[in-house]
């Protein structure tokens, strides 16, 4: 059977779950740093409330069989975003996940600690790329082209509401990362003190092959 690049349906939800997990350690598996409990933690901050919020930007890599394999997703007005989170999803999801006390001790802390504070997404540097997006797929699917086609999709749509621009927040220890998003046309975004994060933008409209 032959993957494609197909819209996000509600069914798919339990998928981005685990696609979200198995690539959340910088594209490598990040089940063993949460408990089992925790196995959701990484896909209600950075998958799922997108794919709820704003599904039509929500697509998948579909092995074939209905089964999403891989995704991309995210939001045309970060600022917007930011918001909705809070008001829609946030009373949705926070009591599974309290936020800590004190400093987090833990990766589910420290990722509890994003969760109940949305308005880290919004940052005067990035104001000239509205829209933001999250893309993963997983190792077995990797390396196929389905990566450039996400974005590629992710991008047209974008340009069909007429966002100007998007942006992404990586692991700066990311490398392989980093090169597929230069080889897209993705251009450095220089925001102060960005942690062990680097910012990379780019323009809609703007064709890759």
């Amino acid at each position: 059977m032959t993957s494609a690049i197909r819209p996000y349906r509600p069914s798919d939800l339990p998928a981005l779950y685990e696609i979200c997990l198995r690539t959340g350690a910088a594209g490598d598996d990040a089940s063993d740093a949460y408990p089992r409990a925790d196995h959701d933690l990484l896909g209600t901050i950075f998958a799922a409330p997108y794919a709820v919020l704003e599904p039509e930007l929500a697509f998948v890599v579909d092995d074939g069989t209905g089964q999403a394999v891989g995704y991309v997703l995210g939001t045309a007005d970060t600022a917007r975003f930011a918001e909705r989170f809070r008001d829609e999803w946030l009373p949705q999801v926070g009591g599974r996940y309290p936020e800590p006390a004190g400093e987090p001790a833990t990766a589910s802390e420290g990722m509890a600690v994003l969760l109940h504070h949305p308005e880290r997404m919004v940052d005067p540097e990035l104001a000239g790329y509205p829209a933001h997006l999250h893309i993963d797929v997983l190792p077995e699917f990797q390396r196929s082209g389905h990566g450039r086609e996400l974005i590629n999709v992710f991008v047209g749509a974008l340009a069909e509401q007429g966002v100007p621009a998007v942006h992404l927040g990586m692991l700066t220890a990311n490398t392989r990362a980093r090169a597929f998003y230069d080889r897209l046309g993705f251009h450095e975004i220089p925001v102060p003190d960005p942690g062990e994060l680097t910012y990379l933008g780019r323009y809609v409209g703007r064709a890759t092959s």
